[in-house]
């Protein structure tokens, strides 16, 4: 597992936006903006602005290190390609599943009728509940039937 949240070119990298978080939350969970806070999203948060949780690693935050509630927080602007680790929800999945974001901040696989914000292209197989894998942001479509 990488050390990075973001996985795409370092010579451009995405905007991000510095917060207080209004709860405990890892590094790879989605999250949203509300008012003046960082909050995790949920199924319901799917038409907002969805960004990606970062680790603040100038001053030695690990991704496997909780951000505490009012805490400030770095989150990154998604874009369609951009590659990130993201936190999963416990299923299998195979690379080319097609994401949504679940409860907690993690995807999850993507069923008929809901908005599809990634790709897994992480190592296919069984993940844990919370664990990172590599996803891309996709341009985002409902699911067809």
């Amino acid at each position: 597992m990488a050390n990075v949240i973001y996985r795409g070119s370092t010579q451009v990298q995405p905007e991000t936006v510095n917060l207080p978080v209004t709860s405990a939350a890892l590094p790879g969970s989605i999250v949203v903006v509300v008012g003046e806070t960082v909050v995790v999203a949920v199924a319901a948060d799917v038409e907002k602005n969805l960004l990606v949780l970062s680790n603040n690693d100038f001053i030695g935050q690990a991704v496997s290190t909780a951000y505490v509630a009012n805490e400030t927080a770095t989150a990154y602007e998604t874009k369609p390609g951009d590659k990130f680790q993201a936190r999963m929800a416990a299923a299998t999945y195979a690379v080319g599943d097609l994401l949504s974001i679940g409860a907690s901040g993690r995807l999850e696989a993507a069923v008929s009728g809901e908005v599809v914000i990634a790709r897994f292209t992480g190592t296919a197989g069984a993940i844990g509940a919370g664990v990172l894998a590599d996803v891309t942001i996709a341009n985002s479509f409902v699911m067809a039937a």
